[in-house]
């Protein structure tokens, strides 16, 4: 309470603070992370000795880490010992039944974390600092990216009933982890893969390694030009919109238009920047992230839903995905 009643209700730094602190939780949480320590506690609570011997750390160290995620909430902390919180057991301590995060922790940590310390001149530029993908860094990249992907397709595979659908075109994929996921929920379902370069191949031995290949064909193109096939009841486009700039999505999104059948579904996922009083955050926070990395763009969803009306889709509703990007739900017209 004011101690002067007629003032105006002071102004909280809180969001500030917590803002301006946030990278020292990043690095504590990709430190914990790379020391195993949720994985040390996948059989059950510990105390800090028991985090010590488990994961190697010097005991004040161990102390920091462990303090640092309860306070965060990602783990729990009852009477000096610590356990995992239900998203810690279930995304990186290794064992349990969503996809393992580990690798994209590491990507953050090794790969990005850097570009975005020079992310001032970056801002100042609108131009992305040089990617060094030399030696180590390139497997680092990809296990990350990819790693974030198959979080994505298992998000839109609970969020998204694939059941409904016969045949459903991939068009410009990045990962085949969304067929992969997408089938696997819909038996009655076959795909198509189409896109270009080294994503094809990484595709093609995700389906294979979930079983599902021979439900999937597998087609090497240019997702902006070119023949493109036919008589889809529904076309995925996951993270193909950053990607590419505007002009090419006009083309990619006229293309899915032509493969679709009559009253065929588009689902389009990516992040977008809003238009209203309300900005996702997730979504910002990556617009930067693509732009410190290679320079591609988080477009606004107004923008991305003209696109689709010019080209025959008449968007029909947004949904959030947790943890994840958003995803534009269409219907030919």
């Amino acid at each position: 309470m004011s101690l002067h009643p007629d003032s105006p209700p002071a102004a909280d730094p809180t969001p500030i603070i917590g803002t301006a602190i946030g990278y020292m939780a990043a690095k504590q949480l990709f430190a914990a992370a790379d020391a195993d320590l949720f994985a040390a506690l996948a059989d059950g609570p510990l105390d800090v000795p028991g985090i010590a011997a488990r994961t190697g750390l010097p005991e004040r160290t161990g102390r920091i880490l462990a303090d640092a995620m309860a306070g965060l909430g990602l783990l729990e902390r009852v009477e000096g010992r610590y356990a995992n919180s239900p998203a810690t057991a279930t995304y990186l301590a290794g064992t349990g039944t969503g996809v393992d995060l580990r690798p994209f922790l590491g990507f953050l940590d090794s790969i990005s974390y850097g570009h975005w310390l020079g992310f001032g001149e970056t801002s100042r530029t609108a131009e992305p600092a040089a990617l060094d993908l030399s030696g180590d860094r390139m497997p680092a990249f990809l296990a990350g990216v990819m790693t974030y992907n198959a979080l994505h397709a298992r998000q839109l595979a609970e969020h998204f009933d694939f059941t409904r659908y016969r045949r459903v075109l991939d068009l410009g994929g990045l990962s085949g982890s969304f067929l992969a996921e997408a089938l696997a929920s819909a038996p009655g379902l076959t795909g198509t893969f189409l896109s270009a370069g080294e994503l094809v191949g990484h595709a093609r031995g995700v389906l294979e390694a979930a079983g599902v290949a021979d439900r999937v064909e597998i087609a090497e193109g240019d997702a902006t030009a070119g023949e493109v096939p036919g008589g889809f009841d529904l076309v995925l486009l996951e993270h193909v919109v950053h990607r590419f700039d505007a002009e090419q999505n006009r083309a990619i999104v006229r293309r899915a238009r032509q493969a679709a059948a009559e009253g065929a579904t588009l689902v389009l996922l990516d992040f977008f920047l809003d238009s209203d009083e309300h900005q996702r955050t997730i979504d910002a926070l990556h617009a930067g992230e693509y732009l410190v990395i290679d320079g591609t763009v988080v477009y606004p969803e107004d923008e991305v839903r003209g696109w689709l009306r010019e080209a025959g889709w008449e968007p029909v509703e947004t949904r959030a995905l947790p943890g994840s990007p958003r995803i534009i739900i269409a219907e030919a017209r």
